[in-house]
């Protein structure tokens, strides 16, 4: 009886090919042992026959999913994009596919990295504590973390040099003249955000200026948030008015722009702003937006590559550190004489 919905097995391709079962399964592991000829027939004979590989059986031979996690509480925005096209573009030319985990549930992200079903993970997840990475360095899963530093036998971090950058900012507007400069910062549970505040308190404090003249706004990394933030200060502030805003990240920053606008003010003509990452719309803007570029792309590469390192017996211990560089637009100025 001919059964057209029955599964097509390894048997049959080794049937079609004429060679041995063995044959077959060497040439779908890419051994090096098969002739290129034999390979070939295999090949075609499978493609023939539309034979899908038993992928979790595979996985049970080998140990290995050829599958990488990628874990984060988001996905949304032009930095994310960015990075996760990076990482996905060279995932897949390495050879492996990638599963992306976006969750609020700390137990769902937990279950996930300890349960087997990848090889890796790159992490960029708020939720995660330290008692959870000392969780993962003794489950010995290889990961990279991309939001805070720390390391072990099978985990490297790759970050951005995020405090050197907001201090370089801060010291740039400083230098300009500005001496009442606002702060809207990210997540307080966010690493970059943290560092980048820890720059500009570092930056005005060695300036010799009183770090509580300087007011701390709560952009929650959102354009809408920041703008709300920044329209209700303009609107409230009874005394002086800073004269420049950093942001801690690009979209904050144009979301500041739309508000000093939208209250009849000028940029940079009355305040100066300053962004974070460069993402593609800070040049196009109008003012261009003046911004630390940070390496978003080479972050996920670099990301991918010391994972599937670590993955092929590589130890890991790595606290990699990557540099930005302030990119001046339209953004800023000189500060007016009070």
């Amino acid at each position: 009886m001919n059964n057209l919905n029955r599964k097509i097995t390894i048997k049959d391709v080794a049937k079609r090919a004429q060679v041995s079962i063995a044959t077959v399964s060497n040439t779908l592991n890419n051994a090096e042992i098969v002739k290129p000829e034999t390979r070939e027939k295999v090949v075609r004979a499978a493609q023939e026959l539309g034979y899908i590989p038993n992928l979790m059986g595979r996985q049970l031979r080998s140990g290995e999913t050829k599958m990488l996690g990628i874990f984060t509480d988001s996905i949304s925005g032009p930095y994310f994009n960015t990075l996760i096209g990076a990482i996905a573009n060279e995932v897949d030319r390495l050879g492996y596919g990638m599963h992306v985990i976006v969750t609020n549930s700390h137990n769902a992200v937990m279950d996930s990295v300890l349960g087997g079903i990848v090889d890796g993970a790159i992490m960029f997840e708020h939720r995660i504590g330290q008692m959870d990475i000392t969780q993962i360095k003794n489950h010995g899963l290889p990961t990279v973390l991309i939001d805070r530093v720390d390391s072990g036998k099978k985990m490297s971090s790759i970050t951005f040099d995020s405090m050197k950058m907001g201090h370089d900012a801060t010291k740039y507007l400083l230098n300009l003249g500005h001496k009442r400069i606002g702060y809207v910062d990210g997540f307080s549970n966010n690493y970059d955000s943290n560092m980048r505040k820890a720059g500009f308190r570092q930056a005005i404090n060695e300036a010799g200026l009183d770090i509580n003249d300087m007011p701390i706004l709560h952009g929650m990394y959102e354009e809408e948030i920041a703008y709300n933030a920044v329209k209700m200060y303009l609107y409230q502030t009874k005394g002086q008015l800073v004269t420049a805003f950093i942001a801690s990240n690009d979209q904050m920053a144009l979301g500041i722009i739309k508000a000093i606008q939208s209250s009849g003010y000028q940029v940079p003509d009355d305040f100066s702003v300053i962004g974070f990452d460069d993402i593609e719309l800070a040049q196009y803007f109008r003012p261009s937006l003046t911004t630390v570029r940070n390496s978003i792309e080479r972050q996920g590469v670099m990301a991918v590559h010391e994972l599937i390192d670590m993955i092929h017996g590589v130890d890991g211990g790595k606290k990699e550190i990557l540099p930005g560089k302030l990119i001046i637009r339209e953004s800023t100025s000189i500060a007016k004489s009070d």
